[in-house]
């Protein structure tokens, strides 16, 4: 099969594609790629056309290196309507790449379950697996199941706190206070150890999410109107993307001068962002991130008991490399010593967060 891109700087055009394909994601949607360009990335998008019929969509952000070198990077993309065309997208993207272009990272978003009941492909054509920039493991739900069905199937723990979260007063859904997210964000990546973007860069994630044919979001839980638990969420087509957030402690005391008793603050957040993105019509809720190796010492463990109260649904998004010339194999080897640097400063570690 023979595909062509075609680039395209209509907004409007490319997200009506990139919602309506069957295997996609917010990663994929414009504002997304606008919000890249704070970090010094520049997106550029394609239509991909089967004799004349739209077959997929890319979004690329190409990563200056250094000068003479660039990667480019389809994050949770293509979307497509079948993976079978990836051999065929591969040298579609070849004719597209320019001269400097080293490398090209895919992210299919097509959820693979986690329980070895369906292996993970080493290589479509000449894409081959590698390293992915988004969390590859993570935990989804499918929010076509009735309410009454969902809450039915929390762990027992989770449907304990949500239900003592209601009658603590927990109030949790969409909220417009960045201020509250930001303070609630910094304080978890802080605590611990995770590295962050400035702040600008969620900030024009929030602008431009909103601004053409997805949504960017903030869903807050509070308690007497404190917000103690919180997350930035992308959505589009069917699905809603939970991509930043955390929980703080809180420090007020009661009228007797002693501690708060613990509200469930995150129990109420999790839950009520899975019934907000079902009433808008969403089908499937990613809670964006598991660690590949459980290790109840890290901070990420604690996260991943969280998440699996709310769904036990595992799945991989694996990541697969292109390599455009012969420089490719050693800007791998560069890149992941660059992470590796970049842990140990962070957290004195040379593993990854997930």
């Amino acid at each position: 099969m023979r595909l062509t891109l075609e680039e395209t700087t209509d907004a409007r055009v490319y997200d009506d594609a990139v919602s309506s394909l069957p295997i996609t994601s917010a990663l994929q949607g414009w504002g997304y790629g606008e919000a890249r360009r704070v970090l010094g990335q520049t997106p550029v998008r394609y239509l991909i056309k089967s004799e004349g019929r739209t077959v997929g969509a890319v979004q690329l952000l190409r990563k200056r290196l250094v000068p003479g070198f660039s990667t480019l990077y389809a994050p949770r993309g293509p979307a497509l309507e079948s993976l079978d065309l990836l051999p065929a997208v591969a040298e579609a993207l070849r004719k597209v790449a320019k001269a400097t272009d080293a490398l090209l990272k895919i992210e299919p978003p097509l959820p693979i379950p986690a329980d070895d009941s369906v292996s993970v492909p080493e290589a479509y054509g000449p894409f081959h697996r590698a390293e992915t920039e988004q969390p590859e493991h993570t935990i989804i739900a499918d929010l076509t199941r009735t309410e009454d069905q969902m809450f039915a199937d929390l762990h027992s723990m989770a449907r304990r706190n949500v239900r003592a979260a209601q009658k603590m007063g927990v109030v949790a859904g969409r909220d417009d206070d960045f201020e509250a997210f930001w303070e609630i964000f910094t304080a978890t990546n802080e605590r611990a150890k995770l590295g962050a973007f400035p702040r600008a860069y969620y900030e024009a994630m929030l602008r431009e999410g909103n601004a053409y044919g997805g949504e960017a979001y903030i869903v807050l839980s509070r308690h007497e109107g404190k917000a103690l638990a919180g997350g930035f969420f992308l959505g589009m087509g069917k699905g809603a993307y939970y991509l930043f957030g955390g929980s703080v402690r809180d420090d007020r005391v009661g009228e007797s001068g002693e501690p708060r008793k613990d509200a469930k603050a995150p129990d109420a957040f999790y839950w009520n962002a899975m019934l907000d993105a079902k009433q808008r019509g969403y089908e499937l809720f990613d809670f964006w991130g598991i660690p590949r190796q459980l290790d109840e010492e890290k901070h990420s463990f604690g996260v991943f008991k969280m998440k699996l109260k709310f769904s036990e649904q595992r799945v991989w998004y694996p990541a697969y490399d292109l390599n455009l010339n012969a420089a490719a194999p050693a800007i791998v080897k560069a890149l992941r010593w660059r992470k590796t640097q970049n842990n140990l400063k962070k957290r004195g570690s040379k593993e990854d967060v997930l």
